[in-house]
């Protein structure tokens, strides 16, 4: 589903601007953000599938991204956090379950250790938890290159061919055309200074800090071949942190639309299992920590790859 032209735009009224999402479906309602410097058409391969398994879908851009508006001060995972947290309430008040890719599942962690009542369950795409170990000096001059490689007038240029660099292995059909609409977006130069902005504060610390505070069940969907970090050691901090955790086979930074073939199924089966008809909202809440963790620990035992 082409969820640019299959659903209204609206807009959510922040502090310094507002949110763009749009929203389809009936049903338990889910939550979907891409990560920085990318579009909601990103998450295009999950809008269809859920509303046909009877899930109400409402997918947002961040701010300064997509549709939203450029005037914000504040970005990153917790502006994120709240920004989630109060689109769940203006469309019922949930409870929901979010997902996230990259930057976005670590906005879900702390959204989710924030309002424990209003977040059922997590999925993270690629996802960022925590800061990846890196040498003081490279994490010291990151924010200088961001602020020389995303300025005008290469900015645009530039994260279109890096954005492309991090879908290694099978590439979805529609790239080409989602790499056309990221150039577009960011030749704009307040979005590309909103971007810029977000690249220069963003950190995973607050997520990191309180990823052992969810109680929600989480499914952390990983590329093998994603090349922002080590799989292998981030993926099994994560499942080390209660999550179930897939690794999937020819994808990288993007397994959702690299691999819907098995994102997809494995993120639908995950909805399944935390769906109940008979509670509030769709979902089925966990009743204290104790057994939300106990929850989370035996979902994991199930982890492992995923589309060889």
């Amino acid at each position: 589903m082409d969820i640019n032209s299959a659903a209204t735009v609206q807009h959510l009224a922040r502090p310094d601007g507002s949110i763009s999402y749009t929203v389809v479906g009936e049903g338990p309602l889910v939550v979907a953000v891409p990560g920085m410097g990318d579009l909601r058409g990103s998450l295009r391969e999950l809008v269809g599938p859920l509303v046909a398994a009877g899930y109400r879908i409402a997918v947002t851009d961040l701010r300064g991204h997509g549709d939203s508006t450029t005037g914000f001060s504040e970005h990153g995972d917790e502006a994120t956090a709240g920004d989630l947290l109060a689109l769940v309430r203006e469309l019922g008040g949930g409870p929901a379950v979010l997902i996230g890719n990259s930057m976005g599942a670590g906005a879900g962690v702390i959204a989710a250790a924030e309002a424990p009542r209003e977040v059922a369950g997590l999925v993270g795409l690629g996802p960022f938890l925590r800061n990846p170990p890196a040498p003081a000096a490279m994490r010291a001059v990151m924010p200088l290159l961001y602020r020389v490689v995303l300025a005008r007038p290469w900015g645009a240029r530039f994260w279109r061919g890096y954005y492309a660099s991090l879908n290694r292995g099978r590439r979805a059909p529609w790239l080409d055309e989602h790499l056309a609409a990221l150039y577009a977006s960011f030749r704009d130069p307040a979005r590309l200074r909103q971007f810029r902005r977000l690249t220069v504060v963003l950190t995973h610390e607050p997520a990191e800090r309180r990823i052992d505070d969810v109680e929600a069940p989480m499914l952390q969907v990983y590329g093998a071949l994603d090349p922002d970090y080590d799989v292998a050691v981030e993926s099994g901090w994560a499942r080390e942190h209660g999550a179930q955790v897939l690794v999937v086979d020819d994808a990288g930074h993007y397994p959702h639309a690299q691999r819907p073939d098995v994102t997809v199924p494995a993120v639908l089966e995950f909805l399944a299992g935390l769906r109940d008809p008979a509670a509030s909202g769709g979902w089925r809440m966990p009743q204290q920590h104790a057994q939300g963790s106990a929850a989370k620990g035996s979902a994991a035992d199930g982890a492992g790859h995923a589309g060889a």
